[in-house]
């Protein structure tokens, strides 16, 4: 109980800093709304090329659009802590009982409210070009990719803590998330690419998540499709957890 009253507590008082600039959250819709406006409409007839999956080309192009919100929304957090460890906020924060697992939660709740945010906007624009999904659908995979934003989240958490620069931490986040997105086929199917990117490609779990939100965008239930980008999802939040609460605990204990 006391690390859910701590969480909820450090939770609040990131959403409040959100709140009074919500200017971020706006300027995170930008890449893919451009995305949606300019680089969607090309690929109306984008079902003819092998490898995308049978529906309307909005419900396989905007699934795409909202991996990608959840990965650049998420993977960039960490600036934000970097200034609050240069303004020593950190520091005071580190001499207090709360629990470490605590001040990574509360952040990382956060970051999953503005990402639904974000998640629900786009799908609204998205709808003005055309998208018509599954009820069902649209709700299971914003939480999906909440799921992945708060993977990101919490690792970005995890490099600002290390690095301690955002000179250090721009190249990272970019050198790591611009070839996961470059190889889950949002923009193009992988089964174009030789036979080497195409194995490489299904060793992405980033991939397998942005095949199960397409799925219940364009069919509205579970399948085995999406199944596995839950389990996808799950293992990269496991995983980005575990890193944050670490270094967490070990850079702020």
């Amino acid at each position: 109980m006391r690390t859910l009253h701590e969480t909820n507590l450090i939770f609040r008082r990131a959403m409040r800093l959100s709140l009074r600039n919500p200017v971020w959250v706006i300027l995170g819709l930008i890449q893919p709304i451009l995305y949606l406006t300019m680089f969607g409409p090309l690929l109306e007839n984008m079902t003819e090329v092998q490898g995308w999956p049978a529906g309307d080309a909005w419900q396989v192009f905007v699934p795409g659009l909202l991996v990608q919100l959840g990965i650049f929304g998420a993977a960039f957090v960490g600036f934000g802590l970097v200034a609050e460890m240069r303004a020593g906020v950190v520091e005071r924060m580190r001499v207090t009982p709360a629990s470490r697992l605590a001040l990574l939660l509360g952040r990382v709740m956060r970051d999953v409210v503005v990402l639904f945010v974000q998640g629900v906007i786009l799908i609204g624009c998205a709808e003005l070009f055309g998208l018509d999904a599954p009820l069902g659908g649209l709700i299971l995979g914003l939480l999906v990719v909440a799921a992945l934003g708060a993977a990101f989240s919490s690792a970005s958490y995890a490099a600002a803590l290390i690095l301690k620069s955002e000179d250090a931490l721009a190249p990272l986040a970019n050198g790591l998330a611009v070839p996961l997105l470059l190889l889950s086929g949002i923009l193009l199917p992988m089964s174009l690419a030789p036979g080497w990117l195409e194995t490489v490609s299904d060793a992405n779990p980033v991939k397998h998540v942005v095949d199960g939100v397409r799925a219940l965008f364009l069919e509205g239930h579970i399948t085995m499709t999406v199944v596995w980008g839950v389990v996808a999802a799950a293992g990269l939040v496991a995983a980005g957890m575990a890193l944050g609460t670490r270094t967490f605990e070990r850079e702020s204990g």
